[in-house]
């Protein structure tokens, strides 16, 4: 299974930040969206991801509010991203190591989605309940005449 394949399901709906919005608005936007993460773009390019992560930790650097804090000041200025041919279990990996909930995904410098740890996890489920599924359809077909060779 591929990256492509987890974002035609999970469509491709986009919410970016440029790096000199505030925090708070970025949180807003967040919020309202029910989302644990945006892109940080300039200029039609990747620069960073902001997640809660990230705003937490700012928060706590800030005496515990966001005050004035530009999104710039808290973002991942090199996030992991990975390409729509990257194989699913490359992404998990991946994700594991650098403890990322989110990736961005390229197409040389086109982002063209994000995906989670959620939607990973749920595409590894779907796979697997499919083919139980299939598995389950061929043994109940299983001729008789093989059952008892």
């Amino acid at each position: 299974m591929k990256v492509s394949d987890i974002l035609r399901v999970k469509g491709n709906t986009l919410y970016t930040v440029t790096p000199d919005e505030p925090i708070a608005v970025a949180l807003s936007v967040m919020a309202e969206k029910d989302i644990g993460s945006l892109v940080v773009m300039e200029l039609g390019d990747l620069v960073g991801m902001l997640t809660f992560r990230e705003v937490i930790q700012a928060t706590v650097r800030n005496g515990g509010g966001v005050g004035s804090m530009l999104v710039r000041s808290a973002m991942d200025d090199h996030p992991l991203t990975c390409t729509l041919e990257t194989d699913m279990d490359e992404v998990r990996r991946m994700m594991l190591d650098r403890h990322a909930r989110y990736m961005p995904v390229m197409d040389r410098k086109m982002l063209m989605g994000v995906i989670s740890f959620y939607d990973v996890a749920k595409a590894v489920v779907d796979a697997q309940n499919f083919e139980n599924k299939m598995l389950k359809a061929y043994i109940r077909d299983w001729p008789e005449d093989a059952a008892k060779a």
